[in-house]
């Protein structure tokens, strides 16, 4: 009785590594066309079975992608989520999205669920900072990896200079001849990572001590990132005696309820007090507020496209730096 064929026989079929068919199976993504379809037509001609959803994944030569990030926690994860839709265009990609706890809220190991299989071609980690556990796992699984928003040395890597913008936001508060600053950032329960908004509270706190103005603890408020609790911290901000006649948000949702405050309060603005936000969605539009933008499409896009170029031939990690724009509106 004949022995049904195996994954050597199809290896040998089609010339090719035992890999090699592995991955036009279950990775079609990660190779080439010409090899895929000599791997089919191995295994059409030897009658190998191999798992139903891989051998159909590899007829379409659809490869899988994964993007995890704080999907519901931040607007932001979305526009940049939109910019990776776009970059894949009409290849042949699905996109799987995991969603993880944002990492100012999480008190446990970052990622350390992480759910990667052997289904994933590549994955695209945004704004969820990895530890090196998490990134030895990854690199030892050997799947394609781009960080955004976030910084490894072992990984590709597409982000902005967050304490670039906190400077840019207390140099322009500066030019229109404020004294008294405050902040409002997002409180984190984990300091094992610097986040995007002590990153900007830093920039901002450099900038205004060079120019010779202090930033004392009582004009700094960490909240949830809800515009509720902005609003309480910034009604409290606005209701000391010496009151802040500028505020820098560490983004556009706590900018909204510093501006809420500021109504309840009989505050002008910005005749009573300016305020910067950071970001730049249709929030900011529709608020006309002054914010810091920062490309996210372009950065979901930049993204997508370098895991594009890893899938296609690994090369050693790159770090870019996407630029950052300040929007004056009516807010300042």
């Amino acid at each position: 009785m004949t022995s049904p064929p195996t994954i050597y026989d199809v290896a040998t079929e089609a010339g090719v590594s035992i890999s090699t068919v592995s991955r036009a199976l279950n990775s079609p993504a990660r190779v080439g066309e010409q090899t895929r379809r000599r791997v089919l037509a191995a295994v059409d001609a030897l009658g190998f079975t191999p798992k139903p959803d891989a051998v159909a994944k590899a007829r379409r030569g659809v490869g899988r992608i994964g993007v995890i990030a704080p999907h519901t926690s931040y607007p932001s994860v979305a526009r940049r989520l939109n910019g990776i839709l776009h970059a894949i265009g009409s290849r042949p990609l699905e996109v799987v999205l995991f969603d993880q706890e944002s990492a100012a809220e999480s008190s446990s190991p970052l990622l350390a669920s992480l759910p990667v299989t052997g289904r994933l071609d590549g994955l695209i980690v945004i704004s969820l900072p990895l530890d090196d556990t998490v990134a030895e796992r990854l690199t030892g699984l050997g799947l394609p990896t781009v960080l955004l928003d976030v910084r490894h040395a072992l990984f590709d890597s597409i982000h902005t200079d967050d304490i670039a913008g906190g400077r840019l936001a207390a140099e322009y508060l500066l030019t229109r001849g404020h004294h008294r600053f405050s902040f409002l950032g997002e409180a984190q329960r984990s300091n094992r990572y610097l986040s995007p908004s002590q990153r900007r509270l830093a920039g901002y706190r450099t900038a205004l001590a060079e120019a010779g103005y202090g930033l004392g603890d009582h004009n700094v408020r960490l909240v949830r990132h809800r515009a509720r609790h902005a609003l309480t911290a910034a009604r409290e901000l606005l209701s000391q005696k010496d009151r802040p006649t500028a505020v820098f948000a560490a983004d556009d949702t706590l900018a909204a309820g510093i501006l809420r405050a500021a109504r309840d309060l009989d505050l002008t603005v910005p005749g009573d007090l300016s305020v910067v936000g950071f970001d730049d969605g249709e929030l900011a539009e529709v608020m006309d507020l002054t914010t810091i933008r920062q490309p996210l499409e372009e950065s979901g896009h930049a993204a997508m496209e370098r895991l594009i170029q890893q899938l296609d031939q690994p090369t050693t990690p790159r770090d870019v730096a996407l630029g950052l724009q300040l929007i004056v509106r009516g807010t300042t």
